[in-house]
């Protein structure tokens, strides 16, 4: 079995078509990588959505109020990502003059970015060699190498 081709191949039959797979620009990968975390996609991707039309760049997420932006929010839980991503907008828009950091070290500097999400932007947005991680990954090498 080639492990590769047959991950490849399965995903390029089954992957679902949405609309942060498709985007290079880091604050769309973010935002949607944050929505995610601990939520469905089918309860997240409305979210993603009313967030690029009220927030369409990393800047106007900025200048949106803490209450706006939990306002939208409201419904998916854990407040405390929602604040981070408001901060962070803030940091990038005003100290790092609206660009994302370039590489996996840099984009983990910032609040409420983690492993994955760095991980993720890095591999998408600027095709850094970074493994993206998560419990679907080791579930799947679980059941092909450990039964």
């Amino acid at each position: 079995m080639n492990f590769t081709s047959t991950l490849t191949s399965w995903y390029s039959a089954n992957k679902r078509n949405l609309p942060w797979r498709t985007s290079k620009i880091p604050y769309n990968v973010w935002l949607s990588e944050v929505i995610l975390q601990q939520t469905q996609i089918k309860q997240g991707q409305p979210y993603y959505e009313a967030f690029l039309a009220n927030y369409p760049s990393v800047q106007a997420l900025a200048k949106a109020s803490e209450t706006e932006i939990l306002n939208l929010w409201q419904g998916l839980g854990y407040y405390s990502r929602a604040r981070n991503l408001h901060f962070t907008a803030k940091y990038i828009s005003e100290t790092l003059n609206g660009e994302f950091p370039k590489n996996y070290k840099s984009l983990l500097t910032l609040k409420g970015v983690g492993d994955y999400t760095a991980s993720a932007i890095a591999s998408i947005c600027y095709e850094e060699a970074v493994a993206v991680v998560d419990g679907n990954v080791y579930r799947v090498l679980a059941r092909l190498f450990w039964n």
